[in-house]
């Protein structure tokens, strides 16, 4: 007895953690938002964008640091080079040249060479080009950031909107069931046609076709959604069917990303030309060496190899004269591409002013839709059942039944169509606002 006992608490135990385990495979939207943040492809690529750009800027700093560099050089002169000397410097007549050669045949030099820039405008200002570069980046993986939210959200609405579908269309099969019982009740009692009946079996075969069609959406927007948050496509996955109209805010037009980034690629483009026009300021770099240089013969009557100390600081200034123009045409082609930015900047407020604009008046209609569609779904499902109820009656005929059942199916249609605007509406109103990702 204890026995059984035991295994009935097992059983009932497995049968709470089999029924949890299928509870727990429903996905909220936040959860599935809060998995692409973390798992996205994309966002992780965007990610490695940003950590490159720091180290770009890191190595545009390193610019400013002392370049040491070593090298050594071995040269054997199979002839040796010939210098020409003056005859007058030994006596001789003006103007007379004797050929001599100088040096040993063999030549080794080895030296450390230092170079540390004092002022570079070209540094300087390639530091702060990549500082602005830097934010944009980070812009731009926030930028990608939105746009996995907008498409996570709009798989995840479109697989709600899909559910609440079949829910309708297993709803409408049920009602479709049960008006082909009492037709073929009917035209077993002679009190309908054949083609009554023949109407009826084709409805229902229609709605069968549209649910299957439907389920192959379903599971077709179920693996991009797994897709998109980094799940694997095998994994058992449930969306919650349950559309949440979400509490009405007061919203302001306000900076969003798109906005940001190109506010700063103005920024850059301006910095980029302050840098072509300082090209033109000479440069100013700290210089040093210090080495050795060897001279060794190998012959008759004493062959040697002596080393001599080489040595020398200073400054070295670099001033462009004359370059053909080039840094010329390149400001007024930055100058050109300064004015255009900033005119995409322009139109950019101007197209988020106008989407904010229109989500919001958006998102207004759509909601008084969805609450006014809500009772004409109840009061054509309540025609529906009293019409069906007058044809057993005798008091209704099929068209009847028939018109009803479609006013039923056209104003699920169109509250699933003013969810599409209200949810559509609320994202674009959230994009227009900055506040996406919130």
């Amino acid at each position: 007895m204890l026995v059984n006992t035991h295994k009935q608490l097992l059983i009932t135990f497995l049968i709470l953690l089999i029924g949890w385990s299928a509870e727990a495979q429903v996905w909220t939207l936040d959860q599935s938002l809060d998995s692409a943040l973390q798992y996205n492809k994309s966002l992780e690529m965007a990610k490695n964008q940003v950590s490159a750009a720091n180290l770009k800027h890191d190595e545009s700093k390193s610019q400013l640091l002392p370049k040491l560099m070593a090298s050594g050089d071995y040269r054997y002169f199979i002839e040796i080079p010939y210098q020409f000397l003056s005859q007058a410097a030994f006596g001789g007549p003006e103007g007379t040249y004797n050929p001599v050669q100088f040096g040993v045949p063999h030549n080794i030099s080895a030296n450390l060479s230092l170079k540390m820039p004092i002022y570079d405008a070209q540094i300087l200002s390639g530091i702060k080009i990549s500082e602005t570069y830097q934010e944009m980046s980070d812009l731009q993986r926030f930028r990608t950031e939105e746009q996995v939210y907008l498409d996570v959200s709009h798989l995840y609405y479109n697989a709600q909107i899909l559910k609440n579908q079949l829910i309708f269309l297993q709803q409408n099969q049920g009602n479709g069931q049960k008006l082909e019982r009492n037709t073929r009740l009917l035209y077993e009692q002679k009190l309908a046609s054949g083609t009554d009946l023949d109407k009826v079996i084709l409805q229902n075969q229609q709605l069968a076709s549209q649910v299957l069609r439907l389920e192959n959406q379903y599971l077709i927007v179920i693996q991009q959604l797994k897709l998109n948050i980094g799940l694997s496509l095998e994994r058992e996955f449930e969306i919650d069917p349950e559309i949440l109209l979400g509490e009405e805010q007061i919203l302001e037009a306000g900076m969003t990303s798109d906005f940001r980034i190109q506010e700063l690629k103005e920024k850059a483009v301006s910095q980029e030309l302050r840098a072509l026009k300082q090209s033109k300021i000479p440069s100013l770099n700290l210089i040093g060496n210090y080495g050795t240089t060897g001279f060794g013969y190998s012959g008759a009557p004493e062959s040697f190899l002596k080393f001599y100390p080489v040595s020398f600081i200073g400054a070295q200034v670099s001033f462009p004269v004359f370059n053909g123009t080039i840094t010329t045409k390149r400001i007024k082609q930055k100058e050109l591409e300064l004015t255009n930015a900033f005119i995409q900047k322009s139109l950019i407020q101007d197209q988020n002013l106008v989407q904010y604009q229109s989500a919001t008046l958006q998102q207004k209609t759509a909601e008084s839709q969805i609450l006014t569609l809500q009772s004409q779904i109840k009061l054509a499902e309540s025609i529906y059942f009293k019409t069906l109820l007058q044809q057993q009656e005798g008091l209704a005929t099929l068209t009847d039944i028939l018109l009803a059942d479609n006013a039923i199916r056209d104003s699920q249609q169109q509250y699933l169509n003013a969810l599409v605007d209200y949810l559509k509406a609320t994202l674009e109103l959230k994009k227009s606002t900055g506040t996406l990702p919130n």
